[in-house]
């Protein structure tokens, strides 16, 4: 019998790239009506994702999730190849039997005590979080201020072109990519700005602008419920908790098998725009709205997905900032070590490509959007790139994984700290494109000019 992570590590490394330069994306709109009942259930046992069209099995995704997570799935796992059979034949009323039979065993699965997750701590609450951290310094540091606006508005368009970039690329392995693109220096196509990842930014925007520093995750998830129609793997749960009344921080960890993925680190980069130079305020805005869709090691990777951005307007190293951010997470958790080790594996190798085999091998029992081996890649990009974004983005690609995530974070990184080429930011222009209601297209201009002054008065002690 194979395991989750076997089938889902198979999918992976067979599936050859729908050629965007050919086939079109298909992005929601917000007039998209989002699947339910056996539709969803369909879906899930047999997904394409909407930027790339790659293929994933969101049902096989949540056992090797909560596998990794150190519970034992050997119930569940008996259940899968029923459940892909089933799908493949359209047979509906056995699959929503045998659908609800996988769930049931999922939910009543054992710790595994000999995992290793359980040898990890972790912590919840944000005064336990900030306790395990090696006590870094809060101050806010002055130097951010200098071309505040101008540096956020390359923050936001690096992480728009970063994110353009790789939703043409996300969900496939280093071998297939090059198959089909070869070596990928520039955009594949002419860049789309939709994607799944900048809708959660604008909603903690609007909170933020509403309540300030005293914004909380009850604020964030509600207006989730009002503004967002539909989100995938850890998002999905949430709000599907939050329309139950499950709030947070309980709405990222009810029954969340997704809640150690990327959701939560693809989004952190607003938190460290909204506190540049503040790091220690940065993680604490990204733990708000992290514990709303996630837990645990999830929550972590957006504490430093906020502080990279956060310092990166006070730092001028790439190296430099890696490792300085490193010392903002619980020291004691499993992403901090996951973080450790990535950083002693590009320190101890020259090639990028070296390097990115053994991480790829290292990380080969991980879903393609699990936060683990997504930081892997950031890491691995920024660490080679030498701040050069087309470089640190061809990194991306060849590493494959959650590319639109990953380049949207070391887009918003490098955007601050060194602008942006004009070959990533002129095709955009000035339009954010997005399926949520009355934000259906947005400029970038005065999004960059927006998050810039509510930054300021942050820094600037401005309780509103």
């Amino acid at each position: 019998m194979k395991k989750a992570w076997q089938i889902d590590r198979e999918l992976r490394l067979n599936a050859v790239p729908l050629d965007r330069r050919v086939h079109a994306s298909q992005w929601y709109t917000s007039e998209t009506v989002f699947p339910t009942g056996d539709d969803l259930i369909a879906m899930f046992w047999g997904a394409r994702v909407p930027g790339s069209g790659a293929p994933e099995i969101p049902y096989v995704e949540m056992v090797q999730s909560m596998h990794n997570r150190g519970y034992d799935m050997r119930a569940a796992e008996v259940l899968l190849p029923v459940g892909m059979r089933l799908a493949e034949a359209g047979d509906r009323d056995a699959l929503r039997v045998l659908t609800a039979e996988l769930l049931a065993a999922i939910h009543a699965a054992p710790r595994d005590e000999a995992a290793p997750y359980w040898g990890f701590e972790h912590p919840a609450a944000w005064e336990d979080v900030k306790a395990a951290m090696p006590a870094p310094d809060p101050r806010r540091d002055p130097l951010a201020l200098d071309g505040l606006e101008e540096r956020t508005l390359n923050g936001w368009l690096g992480q728009l072109a970063g994110g353009s970039f790789g939703t043409a690329l996300e969900g496939y392995h280093t071998e297939r990519i090059a198959e089909v693109y070869g070596t990928i220096e520039g955009y594949i196509t002419a860049p789309e700005t939709t994607n799944d990842d900048v809708v959660y930014e604008l909603v903690l925007l609007d909170v933020f602008e509403q309540k300030g520093r005293g914004m909380t995750s009850r604020d964030l998830g509600l207006e989730w419920v009002r503004q967002i129609p539909f989100g995938w793997s850890a998002e999905w749960v949430a709000l599907h908790n939050l329309n139950d009344g499950i709030l947070p921080p309980e709405s990222g960890t009810w029954r969340n098998p997704y809640s150690d993925w990327i959701g939560a680190q693809m989004r952190g980069m607003v938190c460290g725009m909204l506190a540049p130079g503040w790091p220690m305020e940065a993680a604490r805005l990204a733990h708000i709205d992290g514990v709303v869709s996630h837990a645990a090691n999830g929550v972590y990777g957006e504490l430093y997905a906020a502080v990279l951005t956060a310092l990166a307007y006070v730092r001028s190293d790439p190296r430099t900032l890696l490792e300085d951010a490193a010392g903002y997470l619980p020291q004691r958790s499993e992403y901090a070590a996951v973080v450790a080790g990535c950083l002693e594996t590009v320190k101890a190798h020259t090639d990028p490509v070296s390097a990115w085999r053994i991480l790829d091998e290292r990380f080969e029992q991980y879903n393609w959007i699990h936060a683990y081996p997504n930081i892997a890649a950031d890491i691995l990009s920024l660490w080679y790139g030498g701040g050069d974004m087309t470089r640190s983005f061809s990194l991306l690609a060849h590493a494959g994984l959650d590319v639109d995530c990953n380049a949207g974070l070391v887009g918003t990184v490098l955007g601050v700290m060194n602008g942006v080429p004009q070959k990533w930011s002129e095709p955009l222009g000035d339009l954010l494109e997005t399926y949520l209601k009355g934000k259906e297209k947005l400029s970038i201009c005065k999004l960059a000019a927006r998050t810039a002054r509510l930054a300021m008065s942050q820094l600037l002690g401005d309780s509103k």
